[in-house]
């Protein structure tokens, strides 16, 4: 299982594509919206405005990751890569064990290399807000690769899972990712599948506090982004059982 996880994770390395989406893109993003701006200083809950967006940005780059290792997962199975494998002495809770570490591996280099350069350019903040914001990127990041196993198994094609993952764009615009939102935006973002996410991450900055456009808001209470990643992750899950048992049957 170690020969096959080093395999995993060297073949997704090599995909450059992939790792420029997944790394490279929200650290490149994170310095033109945060690192860079005259409000980069500006606090921000237990820190500044350039944390914020950094959080942001690390949760994208961390999205990304799983949501494309969780859907070619899905695919290489129909495909016959299950049938090649269970040639092998590998169980399939190893092949799941493998595939979640790689997920998990992949998510920490966005997240890994936006800190360090948060750190070196300006992010401030409490040891908790930079600690548990991590650490909430990484766990919450999970449930989006249920996103992408979802699209492998509807779609089953390498071109399916990458719309996936290009549609968590959109979805970060929805939810209050990129750009502060205010009003019925804000209202609408919050039932929307990043939302809960980012602002879960967000939380041990801000400790709830709505940063719009206009600057600190309203505190929202935890159990709003909780409740909203675990009624997504929810329906990821019971759509991808569903669909698992229809390939089943046929």
């Amino acid at each position: 299982m170690t020969t096959y996880f080093g395999i995993e994770l060297r073949r997704v390395a090599r995909d450059y594509v992939t790792m420029f989406f997944v790394a490279v893109l929200p650290a490149f993003l994170y310095v033109i919206f945060g690192a860079t701006q005259d409000y980069a200083s500006a606090p921000a809950g237990h820190g500044n405005a350039a944390l914020y967006t950094m959080i942001s940005m690390a949760a994208y780059g961390a999205v990304t990751a799983t949501t494309g290792v969780g859907g070619m997962a899905a695919v290489e199975r129909m495909q016959g890569w299950g049938r090649q494998l269970a040639l092998t002495p590998l169980p399939d809770s190893g092949y799941v064990a493998v595939k979640a570490g790689t997920a998990f591996v992949i998510a920490a280099v966005p997240v890994v290399l936006i800190y360090a350069l948060g750190f070196f350019t300006g992010a401030e903040g409490t040891a908790g807000a930079w600690l548990g914001s991590g650490l909430l990127v990484l766990v919450g990041a999970a449930a989006f690769s249920l996103y992408g196993l979802l699209a492998g198994l509807l779609f089953r094609t390498e071109a399916a899972v990458g719309a996936a993952s290009g549609s968590l764009v959109v979805l970060g615009f929805l939810g209050n990712v990129f750009v502060p939102l205010s009003g019925g935006l804000l209202t609408f973002a919050q039932l929307t599948p990043l939302y809960g996410y980012v602002a879960l991450a967000r939380y041990p900055l801000t400790e709830g506090v709505l940063i719009g456009p206009a600057g600190p808001g309203a505190t929202q209470a935890l159990w709003v982004p909780v409740l909203n990643l675990v009624v997504w992750a929810g329906v990821f899950a019971v759509a991808a059982l569903l669909l698992v048992r229809r390939r089943g049957r046929q």
